[in-house]
């Protein structure tokens, strides 16, 4: 970059930085292994079994992987991979959460969703998700709370068009269905890396949704968040409508570059981005100074 250009963009970096006393996170999936992402990073990769997703499907940590990036030198990216051969146990579903501390604010990720397999047939009902989200203690929880985002290359719920969902919750109960929500629904295929945002604003009561910076919905009324939720990224099947059962597993894949999250704070599409340009040229991988929930809450990596 020339001089003068360089100075010019510093300037911009300078002047958009965050003022003195910001409570912003940051994560670059800049760590070496997935042990140090847990250790240092304060993530959790979810093992076990249950909701959502295939029954009799598990949830492993090994599908949750730190990867070179093929298109940018020296950068890093997160994995999430899972796998179907078409029954519950040949499903292997992927999904990792952070601490439960984060409300009202600026939320962006840097996601790449894939329209087609790695490997394998296409068709499965695949959904690739970057939410944030508090427990349902019960059916019906008052004070339930969520944010998603979630795309579906080959349909699903009753539609097989692609689509990608913004959606904002008040309320559900899963057995039998019953939600409380208001969903956005954009049509069409939304393969390859995208820049997906969320503006809590808590004194408007209002959650407005960007893609790629371009506002694409508004929601207001009782479906916002009301309690800390837990910044969380997924990747599963849908229950109904997998492809036979085949001896060659289907597989897919989504990628995560960054995640950024601003506490009380309603930045623009532009602000976000130079927070984390300037991070990066800083050489920063990581920064937390969003606090812990007070009283501290628990953040399990089940939902």
């Amino acid at each position: 970059m020339r001089p003068r250009l360089l100075a010019a963009w510093l300037a911009t970096v300078a002047h958009l930085a965050p003022a003195a006393g910001a409570e912003r996170f940051f994560d670059d999936f800049s760590d070496a292994s997935t042990e140090q992402l847990q250790r240092a990073g304060g993530w959790t990769l979810r093992e076990g079994r249950g909701h959502p997703g295939v029954d009799g499907a598990a949830w492993r940590a090994d599908a949750i992987s730190l990867v070179d990036d093929d298109a940018q030198r020296g950068n890093r990216l997160l994995r999430l991979t899972a796998r179907t051969d078409g029954t519950g146990p040949g499903t292997v579903q992927a999904q990792l959460c952070h601490a439960r501390k984060f409300l009202a604010g600026t939320y962006a990720a840097r996601v790449r969703f894939a329209d087609e397999p790695a490997s394998g047939a296409d068709g499965d009902p695949v959904i690739q998700t970057f939410y944030a989200v508090s427990p349902l203690r019960f059916d019906h929880d008052p004070e339930f709370s969520e944010l998603d985002w979630e795309y579906l290359p080959n349909g699903g719920w009753g539609s097989e068009q692609t689509r990608l969902y913004s959606i904002n919750w008040q309320t559900v109960r899963l057995e039998p269905w019953q939600a409380w929500n208001q969903p956005h629904e954009q049509f069409g295929a939304f393969g390859g890396w995208h820049v997906l945002m969320m503006q809590v604003d808590a004194a408007a009561g209002r959650t407005r949704w960007f893609v790629d910076g371009r506002p694409i919905a508004e929601h207001g009324g009782r479906n916002q968040p009301v309690k800390p939720m837990a910044i969380s990224f997924n990747l599963w099947f849908s229950p109904g409508g997998l492809l036979p059962p085949s001896t060659t597993p289907r597989v897919y894949r989504q990628d995560v570059d960054w995640i950024f999250h601003a506490r009380g704070e309603l930045l623009s599409p532009a602000e976000v981005e130079a927070a984390v340009v300037g991070w990066r040229h800083a050489g920063v991988a990581r920064e937390d100074r969003v606090p812990a929930a007070q009283p501290p809450l628990g953040s399990p990596c089940d939902f």
